[in-house]
């Protein structure tokens, strides 16, 4: 019997995560995996189709350059340009397909993906036009951004992240590595119903765990507000402790602003 050939495929999505549950495909719920599977179906009938995605993002956290390979049973995709065309003519509006790239089969998303970079936008003290929801995480209160910003740092290196990550398994890797973790005042992202002052949070690294950076937000909020310190922070990197902070950063203010991968070709 004569071996179906394969062939492989690098896709960078950007979407809005607002309305789907993640990347992930599910049963019963809507996910951005697929949406994008629904819409190849239509768009390459009746063959083969099988993604995988540059790791993951939970529910309503939206993305800018989202990384999936595409494997594709059969004939190769006689041209990349008119395939992207159509799909996006299928897709819906809140996801657009952004490249394609042909790669070899030695490429895996997964362990090529070496670096990511999430965005965390956020506003406090009065409470945001409504618009806002899909964007921006809000904060009711004040804030101290200064104090903030000297807490960033701290993430920056190898630390024990149990604290920062949800439910973690067995298996889970609590260490992790933080290259940059930096708070500024938001002059990238604005809307004519956005608040006059909005912040972000840049964090970067090779890999995170579930709930991370939200969670990183979070104990950032509590120190703004006072309710944690720079000092507690460090010992909880440190030892695992749990910080004691109950709340998480809403999933909304979350965008996946960057996939590294390493050279596919």
């Amino acid at each position: 019997m004569t071996e179906i050939p394969k062939h492989y495929y690098l896709l960078r999505l950007s979407f809005l995560g607002f309305r789907f549950q993640g990347w992930q495909r599910q049963a019963e719920a809507k996910s951005v995996e697929g949406m994008l599977l629904k819409t190849l179906e239509f768009v390459l009938p009746g063959r083969s189709v099988k993604l995988v995605g540059a790791g993951r993002t939970d529910a309503r956290v939206s993305a800018l350059d989202f990384a999936c390979q595409l494997i594709l049973r059969g004939a190769p995709l006689a041209d990349l340009d008119a395939f992207l065309d159509e799909t996006n003519r299928n897709l819906p509006p809140d996801i657009k397909l952004m490249t394609v790239t042909s790669v070899s089969k030695d490429f895996n998303a997964i362990r090529d993906s070496k670096s990511k970079t999430y965005r965390y936008y956020f506003s406090f003290g009065t409470k945001p036009h409504p618009f806002c929801a899909p964007f921006l995480g809000y904060f009711p209160g004040s804030l101290d951004i200064g104090r903030m910003k000297k807490a960033a740092s701290v993430f920056i290196g190898t630390h024990n992240f149990q604290s920062f990550i949800v439910q973690p398994g067995p298996s889970s890797r609590l260490e992790r590595t933080i290259t940059r973790c930096e708070l500024s005042w938001n002059e990238e992202l604005s809307a004519s119903f956005f608040p006059e002052n909005t912040y972000y949070l840049d964090v970067t690294g090779p890999g995170f765990g579930r709930n991370q950076v939200r969670l990183m937000v979070a104990a950032l909020v509590a120190i703004g507000r006072g309710e944690y310190d720079q000092e507690s922070l460090k010992k909880a990197l440190l030892t695992g402790e749990p910080t004691g902070i109950k709340h998480i950063a809403p999933a909304s203010g979350l965008h996946l602003m960057e996939v590294q991968i390493e050279q596919p070709f």
